[in-house]
């Protein structure tokens, strides 16, 4: 898949409306109960880019971005403003965020990801597009030097270790993310008088997988 490296303007995803979706198919029985079941081990996030604009300058950067990603040819970067940290939003990111997973004394890359919780259920999300600078990692809560100790590939969201952990050894980390998207239609359609009037273009954004 064609991907670029580069965050979508975040001026204009800030007040963008958007979430996570799930696909559930329901079959309704004879005697009134349902079976349900989801193909997808993962949810798919939907963004309306148009939401953020707000400014006749606003439109030019989006129609520029748009131009250079080709429309929907190449995914780009999309900072979710609702959730783009491994901790809550009144928190400060550390390196005990999130639980990555335990050592076994020969494995040396493990892949970034952020639980959700309710009650006693829980989904781990993968995380493959971590913000450069913004992983912070320890090994059973003591943190580790970046560059030195580890690296982290923000292409791939892979932490590699210059040594590996220890057997049974807690791997955590804290950092920032960004969705990898593309844009969901190969059409922008602005009208200067619209925009003034209040109206502002729809220009749906989908998650992709990478």
């Amino acid at each position: 898949m064609s991907f670029h490296e580069i965050r979508f303007p975040v001026n204009l995803s800030f007040g963008s409306l958007g979430g996570p979706e799930r696909r559930t198919d329901v079959v309704t029985l004879a005697n009134g109960f349902e079976e349900r079941n989801s193909p997808w081990a993962h949810s798919r996030r939907r963004y309306d880019a148009g939401l953020g604009l707000r400014s006749l300058d606003d439109v030019e950067t989006l129609i520029a971005f748009f131009e250079a990603r080709r429309g929907q040819l190449h995914g780009f970067r999309w900072k979710d403003w609702s959730d783009y940290r491994s901790c809550k939003p009144s928190q400060k990111i550390s390196p005990s965020d999130q639980t990555i997973a335990r050592g076994d004394g020969v494995t040396v890359a493990f892949g970034l990801s952020k639980t959700y919780r309710s009650g006693l259920q829980t989904y781990v999300r993968p995380v493959a597009k971590p913000v450069s600078g913004s992983v912070l990692v320890a090994l059973a809560g003591d943190p580790k030097v970046d560059t030195v100790e580890f690296s982290v590939d923000p292409a791939t969201g892979v932490i590699t270790f210059a040594s590996p952990p220890d057997i049974g050894v807690l791997i955590t980390a804290g950092f920032e993310f960004d969705v990898p998207v593309r844009f969901d239609t190969d059409r922008l359609q602005t009208s200067i008088g619209a925009f003034q009037a209040g109206e502002v273009p729809s220009v749906p954004v989908i998650e992709v997988r990478v």
